[in-house]
């Protein structure tokens, strides 16, 4: 019976120890993959100098305010039943209760959200509570998807002039590179940014990736109130590129009647103003829930625009939106490459089939723009669709440099290191859902795949030759901060292509 227990023991012990050496094993060789794969997109980083582009970018700037949303938000019972109960969502939101059921919302499905409340009492009541708290950890950073993009591509090496108003207290936070534009005024438009990490639970939900949740009670951003002296400014100016952003603060917004509209025709004659042989135009999607704004945009922003950045919720948003005219809330926060570069592929081609279109006809056909560039950042990979004829360049290198903007930003750091990243992208990904689609396995010494295509117009009776690039992102183990990344990886990948 000893000798039974004793052998029983033993093996046990030693299945145990295997599993202790086969799982260091794993590790090391996952480790040594990932120092391979960080150092050849290094190289491909660094290939090719920033030469100093100028950069214009509106509209707006905010002061965030950080705080964790498990820690900060109170769950209740309440919450988990009414979303049991229905898809409970509101477009805007009047009180706390709906606040923190869209919170919920969004928070369980892992997707960035961006909302707006009229409630002014409620906003500042709960901005009020998370800088007095003795619990919850606050803290405040420079805000605005304008201000974000110029301070990424001015520590890049671009010379940025910045369309936004902000105070004197938080103009200290601009780089001496950025140039604003804008006067000063008293009080900044705050944002409430809740962070959460993969995993976080808030009562009985769980969050499948880190991400953020923005509310915010905008006066200034919701009327572009920068425009006239970014207007000015940029007579002389002559930017290499011109960025939009900002512009889901119009979202929701309560405005009288046709002031937004008017408001956008002025971003529009803005755009159709720069040259369209020496200033590329890049347009900054972001989270919009709204019908009316996404088909105004597509009225006078996107057809002047050569290029749009964008993750995944927002491409299916206008995915949705150009081919059902209805608006998708939420996405797959964690799509497959092939389902997205399908869902890319459609929004390039309907794009661009709507703009040969109106090269034939009437109007303002002479100021429109074939859309040439796409980028789609998500948590595992980066993937571009860049027109091979247009000016463009580096793809394969500016899609490295996104992904390790993406790491190095979220997890608050210069430097990339392998043992706090880890890799979610499989070893080969299909180009297309569809069936037969051809596969690319991963090569570690040449991560960042690209390849070319021909993507038919069908409605116009082209066809317009594409170069693909996908590049792995070396996730961060611990986010430290999700808000912004979408604009630092797009500034990052922007400012290598111009």
């Amino acid at each position: 019976m000893f000798s039974l227990l004793s052998t029983a023991t033993m093996l046990g012990a030693f299945t145990a120890l295997f599993a202790i050496v086969f799982q260091a094993y794993l590790t090391s060789n996952e480790l040594v993959r990932l120092t391979v794969i960080l150092q050849h997109l290094r190289d491909l980083e660094v290939e090719y100098p920033v030469q100093g582009p100028r950069v214009a970018i509106g509209y707006g700037s905010c002061s965030d305010l950080h705080v964790r949303a498990t820690d900060f938000l109170e769950y209740s019972d309440t919450i988990g039943q009414t979303l049991n109960a229905s898809e409970y969502t509101f477009d805007d939101i009047t009180n706390e209760e709906e606040f923190l059921l869209n919170f919920a919302y969004y928070f369980q499905r892992g997707a960035a959200a961006e909302r707006f409340t009229a409630n002014r009492e409620m906003f500042m009541g709960l901005v009020q509570r998370a800088k007095k708290s003795s619990t919850v950890q606050h803290h405040w950073a420079l805000g605005g998807n304008a201000p974000v993009i110029g301070t990424r591509m001015a520590i890049e090496g671009a010379n940025v002039l910045l369309g936004a108003k902000m105070s004197a207290k938080l103009k200290t936070h601009l780089r001496p590179e950025v140039q604003l534009t804008g006067s000063l005024i008293e009080d900044d438009d705050i944002h409430l940014i809740l962070e959460y990490n993969t995993g976080d639970s808030w009562g009985d939900l769980l969050s499948p990736r880190a991400n953020r949740y923005i509310l915010h009670n905008d006066h200034h951003n919701p009327y572009l109130s920068s425009l006239e002296e970014f207007n000015s400014a940029l007579a002389g100016f002559e930017p290499h590129l011109f960025v939009v952003s900002g512009l889901q603060m119009m979202d929701n917004y309560l405005y009288p009647v046709g002031v937004r509209e008017k408001l956008l025709e002025r971003v529009r004659t803005q755009m159709q103003a720069q040259s369209r042989t020496a200033t590329l135009i890049h347009f900054e999607m972001a989270s919009f829930v709204e019908l009316e704004l996404l088909q105004l945009l597509l009225r006078t922003v996107l057809p002047y625009s050569d290029s749009i950045g964008m993750n995944e919720q927002e491409l299916d948003n206008l995915q949705q939106v150009l081919e059902t005219d209805r608006i998708s809330l939420v996405a797959d926060c964690n799509p497959r490459v092939a389902h997205s570069l399908d869902q890319a592929r459609a929004v390039f081609r309907k794009l661009n089939e709507d703009f040969y279109r109106k090269q034939s006809g009437t109007g303002d056909g002479a100021t429109r723009r074939p859309l040439s560039r796409i980028h789609l950042h998500t948590l595992a990979y980066q993937a571009f669709i860049v027109a091979k004829d247009s000016r463009w360049q580096y793809t394969k290198n500016a899609a490295a440099k996104a992904s390790l903007t993406a790491h190095r930003h979220v997890c608050a750091t210069t430097i990339v290191n392998p043992d706090a990243a880890y890799l979610q992208m499989d070893g080969s990904f299909a180009v297309s859902a569809s069936p037969g689609a051809r596969r690319i396995h991963f090569n570690n010494r040449d991560p960042v795949s690209c390849w070319e295509e021909m993507i038919e117009l069908r409605e116009a009776g082209r066809t317009i030759a594409v170069e693909l690039c996908v590049a792995p992102v070396l996730i961060c183990k611990n986010a430290k901060q999700t808000v912004g990344a979408g604009d630092n990886i797009s500034g990052a990948g922007l400012v290598l292509q111009i």
